[in-house]
């Protein structure tokens, strides 16, 4: 069979913006040259500008059915904190945290069914490569039935979240979820967190399972989620780890780690030691590694993480719907640490706004502007901001989530998305400009086609099963908010 081929007339090629630009890809759904300067022949052209798809690089995806319903002073309230333990006694009316919100989501992911969070993933994932996300990691920890019994097949809820980004067409980096604790120290988990649980021998047979069933899927990688140091005991971290590694030693390893101040503060009175300062001198925390949110560093583990080369996984929108703080991205950039983007919560599904308010939060600490333009594998001689936050995010994300993706380059995964360069916010703009008007110029979503893996998914602005998928979860959550469960 011989490759197809695709003609952009420009496109951003790892080392800049090119004209005239030969895409072809072969059987497999990969690249398998490209080239500039070329003459178009008889390959299909592009109806615009050609950028590589983004990584998303961190979602919960049945979160995306409770956005918008978190939003009201008091939800939490009364809620246990950390481990179950509560903190304080019950939180006031008007000191609603993460801790109040996660109260809540315990709440809303109670009693929900495998086919309700397909339904819910499904729609997530259609939306994330509407966005012009072409690969998503899924750090999944709803597991069990409600009462925390194992379904009869075991990855029964592992299985909707593949089955949900083989609909939408988006490559896959499942990510499930070790967890065992509610609290530093092994403190045994509160009853919200029943779903989650999993001992290392039943999570080594979950991971054995799912490499089984899926490891000739060219869109499925597997790797491990250890929730947190609050939610898994050092000895049984070395277990996830051992078992991930018996499958493949170079899969990828994501943790949520010093989100919080008070998670910090939590750390240190367990251990002596701040969560990443333990991480580190546990744990050889090296390329594989995706330590997520990463909010709350000091100046030696900032340096520390940068240097080894593990991604900081960074989600402005959740972090900021649920007041974890700021990175310290300028600082981590001129250490040369790698970051990569995701939608966490999915309060937002979009990678523009991600990386637009990644820029901003600093802008707002510094009170200047512009601060962002020296990323790791993103720094544009143009300076643009726009253009380094696109490409530093594409090398990070491609790295966190173990794939050869995030980049026009032969042997990668053919995922391309075309802009509409015809919208009046990009109207007129070539090169640089056309990143720095996606990230920067407005709302609407800019992205007019996207293919992942050689496939159009979506093309003029519709992906191939949005109606399906959309009159699915409206039938739902009008039943669920109906039912009177607007108040999660």
């Amino acid at each position: 069979m011989h490759p197809r081929r695709f003609f952009a007339e420009s496109a951003l090629l790892p080392d800049g913006w090119a004209r005239d630009v030969l895409f072809e890809i072969d059987a497999t759904g990969s690249f398998a040259a490209i080239g500039a300067g070329r003459e178009p022949g008889d390959a299909a052209r592009l109806s615009g500008p050609a950028i590589p798809g983004m990584p998303n690089l961190h979602s919960h995806a049945f979160q995306r059915a409770m956005a918008g319903l978190t939003e009201r002073v008091g939800q939490g309230a009364g809620g246990q904190g950390a481990g179950g333990q509560g903190a304080g006694g019950a939180a006031a009316p008007n000191d609603d945290s993460f801790w109040t919100w996660r109260q809540v989501m315990y709440g809303f992911v109670g009693d929900l069914s495998p086919d309700e969070v397909e339904i819910i993933a499904t729609q997530l994932y259609v939306e994330m490569v509407k966005a012009g996300y072409t690969a998503v990691g899924e750090f999944h920890y709803l597991h069990h039935n409600p009462d925390g019994r194992p379904y009869d097949d075991p990855a029964e809820m592992s299985e909707r979240i593949v089955a949900a980004a083989s609909i939408a067409g988006i490559g896959l980096t499942h990510l499930p979820v070790l967890y065992r604790n509610g609290g530093f120290g092994g403190k045994e988990p509160a009853a919200g967190q029943r779903r989650f649980l999993h001992d290392a021998d039943d999570y080594a047979r979950l991971l054995q399972l799912l490499q089984k069933r899926h490891r000739k899927d060219p869109q499925f990688r597997l790797g491990i989620a250890p929730h947190s140091l609050r939610a898994v005991t050092p000895d049984l971290l070395r277990a996830g780890i051992a078992a991930l590694d018996a499958i493949d030693a170079t899969a990828p390893i994501h943790i949520h780690i010093a989100e919080q101040l008070r998670e910090v503060e939590e750390c240190i009175a367990w251990s002596k030691r701040r969560p990443i300062e333990y991480l580190y001198g546990k744990f050889d925390v090296g390329t594989r590694w995706c330590l997520v949110h990463a909010t709350h560093m000091t100046d030696n583990e900032r340096r520390g993480m940068a240097a080894s080369r593990a991604v900081a996984g960074l989600c402005p929108t959740t972090e900021a719907n649920l007041g974890d703080g700021i990175f310290p991205a300028i600082e981590y950039l001129v250490d040369d640490g790698v970051f990569g983007v995701g939608s966490d919560s999915h309060i937002s599904v979009s990678p523009v706004e991600e990386l637009r308010w990644l820029e901003y939060g600093q802008r707002l600490i510094g009170q200047r502007r512009n601060r962002l333009a020296g990323s790791r594998g993103g720094s544009a001689p143009s300076g643009s901001v726009g253009a380094a936050l696109w490409r530093g995010a594409l090398a990070g994300g491609a790295q966190a989530l173990g794939r050869p993706i995030g980049a026009f380059a032969s042997g990668h995964r053919a995922d391309i998305v075309v802009l509409d360069a015809d919208h009046p916010l990009l109207v007129g703009k070539e090169g640089d400009l056309l990143l720095d008007g996606l990230v920067f110029a407005g709302n609407e979503n800019l992205v007019r086609d996207v293919m992942i893996g050689g496939r159009w998914r979506v093309q003029d602005g519709f992906h191939e099963a949005e109606a399906a998928a959309r009159a699915r979860y409206q039938q739902w959550l009008r039943a669920w908010l109906g039912a009177g469960s607007g108040a999660v």
